[in-house]
C-alpha cells in the first residue's frame, strides 16, 4: 500500500502546476525518512487489524453464527485486536512526536490524525459541531496540500 501511495504522490508532484522549486520542497527527503518509515509500519499493522477483524467475521458467517460469532470467538478476536493495537500504539505515538520537516512529513501526520479522528467523517460536514468541523477541514487542507489522500473514503 505504501509503494502505491508513494507512487501516487510522486505522480501528483510531477503533474503539479507548481514551479520546479515548489515541487522540490514537496519531495520527501531524508529529513522525513523516519516519519515515512513509521507510516509504512502503521499502514501494515492497520491493514493487519482490518484483515483480522474481517477474517473472524467471515468465519462466523460460514458456520452460521452472527457476525460477532461465539463468545469464545469474540474473546479470541478481542485478544488479537488488542495485541495488534498494542503494537500500533508506540508507532502512533512516534508519528505524532516526530517533527515533520517537509510537507510530505506533515501529510503523514495529517493522515494519522484523520485515522485517529475518523469519527469526524461519519456525518456530513454540515452536521458536525464547529470544533470537529475545524479539525476535519484542517486535516483535509493539509492532506490536499501534501497531495496525500485521507486514509479512508470521504
Amino acid at each position: 500500500m505504501q509503494g502505491s501511495q508513494s507512487s501516487d504522490r510522486e505522480d501528483a508532484l510531477l503533474e503539479s502546476s507548481h514551479s520546479e522549486s515548489s515541487a522540490f520542497l514537496l519531495m520527501p527527503t531524508d529529513d522525513d525518512a523516519g516519519l515515512l518509515a513509521l507510516e509504512t509500519q502503521f499502514n501494515e499493522l492497520a491493514a493487519e487489524l482490518v484483515t483480522a477483524q474481517n477474517a473472524s467475521d467471515a468465519i462466523g458467517l460460514e458456520v452460521g453464527l452472527p457476525i460477532g460469532g461465539s463468545e469464545a470467538g469474540q474473546d479470541a478476536k478481542m485478544r488479537k485486536a488488542e495485541a495488534i493495537l498494542a503494537r500500533l500504539d508506540p508507532i502512533e505515538q512516534a508519528i505524532m512526536a516526530t517533527p515533520a520537516r517537509t510537507i510530505v512529513g506533515l501529510g503523514v501526520k495529517a493522515r494519522h490524525a484523520a485515522y485517529v479522528m475518523s469519527h469526524y467523517w461519519e456525518a456530513p460536514i454540515d452536521r458536525i459541531d464547529w470544533d470537529a468541523r475545524a479539525v476535519r477541514l484542517l486535516i483535509e487542507a493539509v492532506c490536499d496540500f501534501a497531495h496525500t489522500p485521507l486514509p479512508f473514503q470521504n
